[in-house]
């Protein structure tokens, strides 16, 4: 049955794609008529005041009548004064324009600004406008010319706010596409990083690119991406949050299958490890696929740093995403069902202080979860200036409150706080989000059948874990499938001079760097030493 279904849909493609090629035929032209042609633009647009159109009169005799048109906003004016207008209007151009070549010398001769090209459908000139080109109309000819002036306000280059590093790059992407692109390519300076642009969305026309390096890249996970986000048919995408659910191999799972990031150096590195990148214009976050489990435990700042505190802090990290989603589950089990597993003095102080609590322990730490998600929620959506005073003194006063009323025990506070604390110190905040929600899934494992429901939850995440793929990619590589190649770069960090393979189920180009890297200092410091005493004594 499911290879019936798979012989289906390339059916359905085709007669979508026949429906699409009968809409071609009836793609209307540009009229010959300048006065219709900006009649119908202002129809089009609803004669909005953003919509600017200058009429300009060219020839040697002012006979030839010219407009041009662009939206105010997200143009640069200063371009369009400098590079359009006054090349235009300048007296000497004037006699060598007539009906004839005025096309070609404008796009030769006059326009002086890049990636000047030829319209002579409705869809390009109003894609084109929309996009922050200049048009420029000739009455009479039933084409008109685009003019590559995009601008307008955007913000600036600044630190990134969600992926912080102390030793590093500080630059993070910004919501132009063309600028982000750019800082990569500042990183990159190889030919081979080759970028694929595309507009997805009827209504919005996002501006999408995928880069990549030819030639370390999987030319099939380029291409499969590249059917994926073809295949979108959507009337907008707001954010790459859209494209990252529209593409993605798993949908009913808690964890990422691809991988995000606002930091350029961070993009760098996967595409010189075989990923590929995709940029959505408005957004700082930029995608990354295929992606592994252990990569949202990976921090830019683990390949600044020596091997060895980079591996440490790795382990610490992965330690903490563990307490994250087991710590209420392992109190609710050894306080339900196994408290012979703790000293003798630990669990009397533990059931003395629960004495007073009329609920059971699951309860217990479900409620002081949930107050908690929601102090840290209401945390974020109010305003800088009280979010952090508020979350924090509403934490502090409710769990003392509930403490005194008898609702939880003390150490339940302490156990969430922990748990808590340790959510943040996962790189990745997409994976802390899905480990806080499979923390309850543990609690309620732990409830039913103490420390047994809490390996049997283990092993069915894990299960779930190994079942996920990423454009191909076994998300738990190199785990599962085991490739002891690559396990230098996942829960241990090696030396640089030993990782000398890319990933292989991400790489066509495995290898990363030449042999014998390893740091061999020539001579001793005695030696260098003993040549400056000698240097001194023939100098005296």
């Amino acid at each position: 049955m499911p290879s019936f279904f798979k012989e289906r849909k390339p059916k359905k493609k085709r007669q979508q794609d026949d429906e699409n090629q009968t809409t071609d035929h009836s793609i209307e032209l540009i009229q010959v008529s300048l006065s219709g042609n900006l009649n119908k633009i202002k129809q089009k647009t609803g004669n909005s005041s953003d919509v600017v159109i200058r009429e300009i009169k060219m020839g040697g005799n002012s006979d030839i009548k010219t407009a041009i048109v662009y939206v105010e906003g997200i143009v640069d004016n200063q371009s369009i004064q400098e590079y359009l207008l006054q090349s235009m209007m300048k007296d000497d151009q004037k006699e060598e324009v007539n009906q004839h070549n005025v096309i070609d010398l404008l796009s030769e001769d006059m326009m002086t600004v890049g990636n000047v090209s030829s319209i002579n459908n409705w869809d390009d000139l109003f894609l084109a406008l929309m996009a922050g080109d200049t048009l420029v109309l000739v009455d009479g000819i039933g084409k008109a010319l685009s003019a590559s002036t995009k601008g307008g306000e955007k913000r600036s280059i600044s630190e990134s706010g969600t992926q912080m590093v102390v030793r590093g790059p500080k630059g993070a992407f910004i919501e132009s596409i063309g600028t982000n692109t750019a800082m990569v390519r500042r990183i990159i300076k190889t030919p081979d990083l080759w970028t694929e642009s595309l507009k997805v969305g009827r209504a919005t026309k996002t501006d999408v690119a995928i880069m990549y390096i030819h030639g370390i890249a999987n030319d099939k996970v380029v291409e499969e991406i590249r059917q994926r986000l073809h295949r979108i048919d959507i009337d907008s995408i707001l954010e790459s949050g859209y494209i990252e659910q529209l593409i993605e191999d798993e949908t009913m799972t808690p964890f990422l299958t691809i991988y995000n990031t606002e930091r350029p150096d961070v993009v760098a590195g996967n595409l010189l490890e075989g990923r590929i990148a995709i940029f959505v214009d408005g957004t700082p976050f930029v995608l990354i696929a295929p992606a592994v489990f252990m990569q949202f435990f990976q921090s830019a700042e683990d390949y600044y740093t020596r091997f060895d505190i980079a591996t440490s802090i790795r382990l610490l990290r992965i330690f903490m995403f563990l307490i994250s989603i087991i710590a209420p589950a392992t109190y609710v089990a050894v306080t339900t069902f196994h408290q012979e597993m703790v000293p003798t003095t630990l669990i009397v102080a533990i059931a003395a202080q629960r004495e007073a609590v009329p609920f059971p322990a699951f309860v217990e730490a479900l409620v002081m979860e949930l107050t908690f998600e929601i102090l840290r929620e209401a945390g974020i959506r109010l305003p800088k200036a009280i979010g952090s005073a508020v979350s924090i003194v509403g934490a502090l006063v409710i769990g003392q409150a509930a403490v005194q009323a008898s609702i939880v025990s003390p150490a339940m506070v302490i156990i969430v706080s922990i748990t808590a604390i340790a959510s943040f110190a996962t790189p990745s905040f997409d994976m802390a989000i899905s480990a806080r929600l499979i923390r309850f899934l543990f609690m309620l494992g732990a409830a039913s059948f103490g420390f047994y429901g809490i390996i049997l939850t283990l092993l069915m995440m894990v299960v779930h874990l190994c079942s996920l793929r990423s454009f191909g990619v076994p998300y738990m590589a190199p785990f599962a499938p085991f490739i002891p190649v690559n396990m230098g770069d996942t829960v241990v960090r090696l030396p640089w001079w030993t990782l000398r393979q890319r990933p292989r189920l991400v790489s066509t180009n495995t290898v990363r760097e030449g042999t014998n890297q390893r740091p061999q200092p020539p001579a001793s410091r005695g030696m260098v030493n003993r040549d400056f005493e000698e240097g001194d004594n023939n100098e005296a």
